[in-house]
């Protein structure tokens, strides 16, 4: 594994190609601009409040600005790492694993004239914003993972390298042209992901397990019980994950047509079906249905069908969803307790189980009749190619979801060894005692 990384990163920063001009573009559709935009905050607002709520419930009263902080803060810090370089790494036109740095560098030729590799009835810039709250979201589950006792400059020195390192590429390698696994726009393995399976979920649940492990369970964990402080932050929380979700999905059609709406109801139908499975599964084995429970299925089942949301029937999406919810349930009790990691708020077992489920379920239920582009877009020696339900695309999707755990496992583990030499991960016992509230921020959440 080790020198299939070092590999992979060398290719980050290898020459890319010269700059591209901007491919032309269509006439900007108002009612789909209008529909990214309000996707776009969609998006958004599944970070703030959506995911500050959720998590900051869920944590002990001492330590929820902290876990607040984490995500808060990097609403600001991805957005400049993008404005900056990382869009255009993501979306440049370089080779398999990245784009070109330089291409959008602050931004440049990202204006109001449309993309057409990507959106051709929006505005490139709409494009661009929305796919920058993905890069917001994402590192910002990982901090689920190292609640309570990461020091918040070693988290956010791990996020900035984990976000350039390997959310980047890996972005483009789905999603960018050229990328090795976007099979619409020249890759070479083609892979569906409608709205991030790979970049998303799993990426960011892996390195959250990669977290977890490397920092060491909290003090007193597991033998002190570790409630959550606020159960009412993290249901309203959730409840606006799920309403955002709708932007993060239904949005990736990038326009307002039918695709869309596929989409969305895809999105609503999983979730329904993940939290009454894992709600029922919990009633089964421990007597009594938790309200938390309910939320981390619901959770769980838009986890999983993120991958699948365009491509898959409304039937299948229930499918899916009911086995999210008893896959995830059971990974974040039976399988995380017997191999006694702690993983603070659950990220490996609803985010990266859930949809290593949704993008293996995937490559047997995809659907042309729900999206005609599968079945006429990929090309191989000259001949359309369908990537509907079948075992080929089934090992597909697994080669996508091996390729990702092991990179983004692989470099995460580097990265964290690296800040734990310069600055060091973990605050130490008496900081973690008194809680991160005061001994990061020097704040209170409740006054006494």
């Amino acid at each position: 594994m080790g020198s299939s990384i070092i590999f992979v990163v060398a290719l980050l920063f290898a020459p890319s190609t010269a700059l591209a001009t901007e491919s032309p573009a269509s006439a900007v559709s108002n009612a789909d601009n209008a529909w990214m935009l309000v996707s776009t905050g969609l998006v958004l607002m599944m970070t703030a409040p959506g995911l500050i709520l959720f998590y900051g419930g869920l944590v002990r009263s001492k330590n929820v600005l902290s876990t607040m902080m984490h995500s808060l803060v990097l609403m600001g810090a991805m957005s400049m790492l993008w404005m900056v370089f990382g869009y255009s790494l993501a979306f440049g036109e370089g080779n398999a694993v990245c784009g070109n740095p330089l291409q959008y560098l602050f931004l440049q030729h990202v204006g109001a004239t449309p993309n057409a590799d990507y959106a051709p009835t929006i505005p490139h810039q709409t494009f661009m914003l929305f796919q920058m709250m993905f890069v917001i979201i994402t590192p910002a589950l990982i901090s689920g993972a190292v609640a309570e006792r990461m020091k918040f400059s070693a988290y956010l020195v791990f996020i900035l390298l984990w976000t350039t390192i390997v959310y980047l590429p890996l972005c483009h390698m789905v999603w960018g042209k050229g990328g090795l696994f976007n099979w619409a726009l020249g890759g070479t393995i083609p892979v569906l992901d409608f709205a991030g399976g790979t970049v998303v979920h799993i990426n960011s649940g892996v390195a959250a397990l990669v977290c977890a492990l490397v920092l060491g369970k909290r003090t007193g964990f597991p033998r002190e019980a570790m409630m959550p402080h606020n159960v009412v932050y993290s249901l309203i929380g959730a409840g606006l994950l799920w309403v955002g979700w709708f932007g993060f999905n239904a949005g990736s059609a990038l326009n307002a047509g039918s695709l869309a709406t596929s989409a969305f109801a895809a999105t609503h139908f999983s979730a329904a079906a993940a939290a009454l499975s894992w709600t029922g599964a919990e009633w089964w084995l421990k007597d009594k249905p938790s309200v938390l429970g309910a939320a981390s299925g619901m959770v769980a089942g838009l986890a999983t069908i993120t991958p699948a949301s365009g491509f898959v029937t409304i039937p299948s999406a229930v499918l899916i969803g009911l086995v999210a919810g008893i896959a995830c349930y059971m990974a974040v009790t039976k399988v995380k307790s017997r191999f006694g990691y702690d993983d603070s708020l659950d990220v490996f077992g609803v985010h990266c189980v859930g949809s290593i489920v949704g993008m293996s379920m995937l490559g047997f239920m995809a659907s042309a009749d729900v999206n005609t582009a599968i079945a006429t877009t990929f090309h191989t020696g000259g001949h359309a190619v369908s990537l509907a339900g079948s075992g080929a695309q089934f090992l597909n999707q697994l080669k996508a979801v091996l390729f990702t755990v092991m990179f983004s496992g692989g470099v995460s583990f580097i990265l964290l060894k690296l800040v734990d030499a310069l600055i060091g991960l973990r605050v130490d016992r008496e900081e973690e005692s008194l809680g991160l509230d005061l001994s990061q921020h020097g704040e209170r959440a409740y006054n006494e």
